[in-house]
């Protein structure tokens, strides 16, 4: 180092795998980012890098050391030496305690990581069993998920009197237009619940299509619930009893001539 600041991530990463010898690999949360992943930067992360279980060097100073029997092949992006998206993504999880974090990291990896969720299963299977118990559990609910915010919905609806017919299901007009694909479906009284946010969506073009959707489904006359993420988290009872009445409202009237296919 040249200057009298702290040091760039940069800086670090190279540090760290200066420290930890020349057949290190980074992985965890720092490797998933590097592999394109949006991961939220927690106070005081540390680096953690693997290392083959022959290997003497501990952890030191913001560098967290894992020697191993199973390292993987190194994908090299920008001279860093990084674990697989897989191994990188249950690194990261298996050493956070909340499952709304291991669920968000889960589904990214799924989503926009190339990952699957047999192939996320196979490697914690392989690998070391402390701290898995939940991602485990968090994978057996994820198939098919499009956001965290949905699982938070489908743990939530299990308290519902009257649970959806449908989750994610494809919805058309009587014509065979494409109308949407709503989070929830009650197909009985032709009740949607969406569950999004601008906080969600990755850029403005999202935000103008959630309102076209809007537009389509009042025009079909279905009736929607639309739930901020945040507050079915931290005022789910009020947000099940609003979802109750929609259900109620939407079954003394007649049911839109909307198709569903699944």
């Amino acid at each position: 180092m040249l200057q009298n600041s702290a040091p760039t991530r940069e800086q670090m990463i190279t540090a760290a795998l200066l420290y930890a010898g020349p057949d290190a690999v980074l992985t965890g949360a720092e490797a998933c980012r590097r592999h394109g992943l949006r991961v939220d930067r927690s106070d005081g992360e540390r680096l953690h890098l693997l290392i083959p279980h022959d290997d003497r060097i501990v952890s030191s100073g913001f560098v967290t050391i894992e020697r191993t029997r199973r390292m993987p092949r190194a994908t090299v992006r920008g001279r860093i030496p990084l674990a697989p998206v897989v191994r990188a993504v249950l690194d990261s999880v298996r050493r956070v305690r909340s499952s709304g974090p291991i669920a968000k990291l889960l589904i990214e990896s799924v989503q926009h990581g190339g990952c699957t969720t047999r192939a996320l299963r196979a490697e914690l299977d392989r690998g070391s069993q402390r701290g898995t118990a939940i991602p485990r559990r968090v994978l057996g609910e994820i198939d098919n998920l499009r956001s965290v915010s949905e699982l938070h919905g489908r743990r939530a609806a299990s308290r519902l009197a009257v649970p959806p017919t449908h989750w994610n299901p494809v919805l058309h007009t009587e014509d065979g237009t494409y109308l949407a694909r709503p989070d929830a479906w009650w197909d009985d009284v032709g009740l949607a619940w969406e569950i999004d946010s601008m906080e969600f969506h990755y850029a403005r073009s999202d935000h103008a299509k959630t309102v076209a959707r809007n537009s389509r489904y009042a025009q079909a006359g279905v009736a929607v619930v639309q739930t901020l993420p945040s507050r079915l988290i931290e005022d789910t009872a009020a947000v099940l009893g609003e979802v109750e009445a929609a259900y109620r409202a939407a079954a003394a009237r007649p049911r839109p001539r909307v198709n569903l296919r699944s």
